[in-house]
């Protein structure tokens, strides 16, 4: 067993997974949290369970994700330093956007990083680059446009029903009810998000052993996936309260009706994107763009639109910076292999 591929198994099951677990966590607790339809330690231990459920749905989109990944990443050595070096990259990113409290998308960031390390291995051993760029393109580029843009004008739809509906209601029935909303939203985006993120980690497992040769024995993926959905869940508990802040605070301020609308709307694009288009779906820009969206609706509009493009600029970021580094990584590391 190579240091590579102990290194990648490694960073793909446990670092990766359950740092992503810690970094998203924000995503299902942010508005339940913000409108008290939830406390912080119920809504945590809510979001986990859902989200380890999640992982656990189906196996649909990580088969898809395998096999976009397996296309471009050689097999051996250097396709083992394409995953490590890909997944350390986009995992520096995220502590980064952590730390600076920014929403961004640790499955772009993966996937940019993993095609940039590819593209830089492609160079040296003089193989083709189209599949990799299609990579970046495909599961990157167009649902990180197509996905924030349909969310906004999802969300705020659906804001303009849910209002009108329940513009006869008296003030306690109508924060009764949002609650409820949010209540239920937060659970929904939490299945949402291990659904998409735990069939991620899936892929990731799945393509390390492939690179490696490793043949697998029947039923071994179903315990690759409930060992991705767990770490998931325990990453969740841990509960990424900087970027919650940004997003329940200085994003947006929504009152629980709204706030559960946006979430209902992201939850649907997130099973939606699994299930019927086979796409990852970025949880993290799903829900920011659904509350930017549900906010526009307000007749003094909530959202702060200086915080809103500087998350934008870290949306275009992720998946640039997370490929530059892993390709510039695997250039260095090469004379290694």
């Amino acid at each position: 067993m190579t240091p590579f591929l102990v290194g990648a198994t490694l960073v793909a099951l446990a670092a990766s997974t359950l740092f992503n677990g810690f970094h998203d966590a924000s995503n299902s607790v942010a508005a339940a949290v913000r409108t008290r339809a939830l406390t912080p330690r119920v809504a945590l231990a809510v979001v986990a369970l859902f989200t380890t459920l999640g992982g656990l749905i189906s196996s649909g989109l990580s088969i898809a994700l395998a096999e976009s990944f397996d296309a471009s990443v050689p097999h051996g050595d250097s396709g083992l330093a394409v995953i490590l070096l890909g997944l350390l990259s986009a995992g520096a990113w995220s502590v980064y956007t952590w730390w600076r409290g920014m929403p961004s998308s640790s499955t772009h960031a993966t996937i940019a990083g993993i095609a940039g390390a590819s593209m830089a291995s492609a160079i040296i051993q003089h193989r083709s680059l189209p599949d990799a760029a299609a990579m970046l393109l495909q599961q990157v580029a167009i649902p990180l446009v197509v996905a924030s843009v349909v969310a906004i004008g999802l969300s705020y739809l659906a804001a303009v029903g849910v209002v009108f509906g329940a513009r006869n209601m008296g003030p306690r029935k109508a924060a009764s009810v949002g609650g409820t909303m949010q209540s239920i939203g937060a659970c929904a985006v939490a299945l949402a998000h291990g659904m998409q993120d735990g069939q991620r980690a899936l892929a990731l497992a799945l393509l390390t052993l492939s690179t490696a040769n490793i043949t697998m024995s029947d039923g071994s993926h179903v315990w690759l996936q409930v060992t991705a959905a767990v770490l998931l869940g325990i990453g969740v508990l841990g509960g990424g309260w900087r970027i919650t802040y940004t997003l329940s605070t200085r994003l947006v301020t929504l009152d629980p009706m709204r706030a559960g609308t946006a979430n209902a709307v992201s939850s649907v694009l997130l099973f939606v994107g699994a299930f019927v288009f086979r796409l990852p779906i970025s949880s993290t820009q799903a829900v920011t763009a659904g509350l930017v969206g549900a906010g526009t609706h307000h007749r003094h509009t909530s959202v702060n639109w200086s915080t809103a493009l500087r998350i934008g600029g870290y949306w275009v970021l992720t998946p640039i910076v997370s490929a530059l580094a892993a390709s510039v990584l695997f250039l260095a590391v090469s004379p290694l292999l």
